[in-house]
């Protein structure tokens, strides 16, 4: 049975030509894919409105922005301060990602830092939240895969329809 929210063969190719040509036109995106300038507009509307297509920002490297050190710091919470401390963890300019985790930690949060001296202010600052119980930071020695959808994209255009 179909999805109405999820990603289609032809969203897939339509997403793929606008990774491939992120600054491409509307017209160029259907002569890119073979779609009518109209089916471009009403695909990418839906899947702005629909959440398939998040956020435009660019993704800027935080080592260019003076901050080289990438941490994950695994975070247990008093269960009913989540929220409170979800948000005071959104005020630190430096934590990029926040997600909520099943197993021993309730939070994986991932921050920036521009020194070791930085990282333990950084490090303070999350444990000094009300409902922070416990942290545990690693630090990221080089990434191996950067984050990507385009081989899910790929893999979704070569399977058959359902």
């Amino acid at each position: 049975m179909p999805n109405a929210d999820r990603i289609d063969v032809m969203d897939a190719r339509l997403l793929l030509a606008l990774i491939e040509r992120p600054r491409s036109t509307t017209v160029a995106l259907a002569d890119q894919t073979g779609l009518s300038r109209n089916t471009v507009q009403a695909r990418l509307a839906k899947l702005e409105e629909g959440g398939g297509l998040e956020s435009f920002e660019r993704r800027i490297s935080p080592r260019r922005l003076g901050h080289p050190l990438t941490v994950f710091a695994a975070i247990q919470v008093v269960q009913r301060m989540l929220d409170e401390v979800a948000e005071a963890l959104a005020d630190i300019p430096e934590v990029l990602q926040v997600y909520s985790v099943s197993g021993p930690t309730d939070l994986m949060v991932q921050a920036v830092a521009v020194d070791a001296d930085d990282l333990y202010r950084i490090a303070g600052m999350m444990l000094a939240i009300p409902g922070v119980e416990r942290t545990t930071t690693s630090l990221v020695t080089r990434e191996i895969v950067a984050y990507r959808t385009t081989p899910l994209l790929r893999r979704l255009m070569q399977t058959p329809p359902s």
